[in-house]
């Protein structure tokens, strides 16, 4: 099972680094195969900066190609070759400049300075898919007014890195499968050896009883093997795309 290193510290605060958190684990019966550095996108948006577009002109020797000229926040502005049908002046944009590795699935590949149908470009107006951020490749990633050029993309999106541990858990320590079994897992070996720290368990204050309609019948036939059954019926859930924290947890324990 892969547990995320900073998803443990929500749980219990520690100084453990992620390879004696590791240690820490299988000494108490919760073997860690081994640790691995992660982002939740792929590259974590390394050499992508916020820009602006301050010109944009329809490139002499294309019908589809622009010429753009982009303020990337200091120094002179660079000139991009860019063929998306949505690219206009004043826009704020996602830049990949010289030297940025870019992914797609296990294929990488580096902005080079190039020219195109005889224009020199220094960079890359970047689209959704081309980043990792989501699919759309229908144009450019075109930001609020408000962003400002210059921003580190990851800073921008929030990007951060974390460790991923791969823990075996045995059949007769279902306890720990999960976040939480872990850190509480964790939190005795912190406080058996001396350390301070604190368990913080999840809120569940959000959790309310607000109807009684959906009620369903539970029969217990064997009170022995089963001495409590407990269940909760749901309605008026929408089903969408689940909130970036949360898509941003899961990519990166890799659900």
């Amino acid at each position: 099972m892969n547990i995320s290193y900073n998803w443990l510290k929500e749980y219990v605060n520690f100084d453990l680094t992620p390879d004696e958190t590791a240690a820490a684990l299988t000494s108490i019966g919760l073997e860690t195969g081994g640790v691995e550095e992660v982002q939740t996108i792929k590259g974590g948006l390394e050499g992508l900066v916020i820009g602006e577009v301050l010109t944009c002109v329809e490139h002499p020797n294309s019908d589809h190609l622009h010429i753009t000229t982009v303020n990337l926040g200091e120094g002179e502005p660079v000139q991009i070759v860019c063929g998306a049908p949505n690219v206009a002046a004043g826009q704020k944009v996602v830049v990949a400049t010289l030297g940025t590795k870019l992914y797609d699935g296990d294929e990488c590949f580096t902005i080079k300075k190039s020219k195109i149908r005889g224009v020199e470009s220094t960079g890359m107006i970047c689209a959704e898919d081309e980043i990792g951020i989501g699919t759309d490749h229908a144009g450019i990633i075109v930001l609020p007014e408000e962003a400002v050029p210059g921003t580190l993309a990851k800073d921008y999106y929030n990007i951060k890195s974390d460790y991923v541990l791969e823990v075996d858990i045995t059949p007769n320590r279902a306890d720990a499968c999960s976040h939480y079994g872990v850190a509480r897992d964790l939190y005795a070996y912190l406080i058996q050896n001396g350390r301070k720290a604190v368990l913080q368990r999840p809120s569940v204050d959000d959790f309310k009883v607000e109807n009684h309609e959906l009620n369903i019948e539970v029969k217990v036939e064997n009170t022995e093997a089963c001495p409590h059954y407990a269940g909760v019926t749901v309605k008026g859930v929408t089903v969408k795309e689940s909130p970036e924290w949360l898509q941003n947890k899961l990519r990166l324990i890799g659900v």
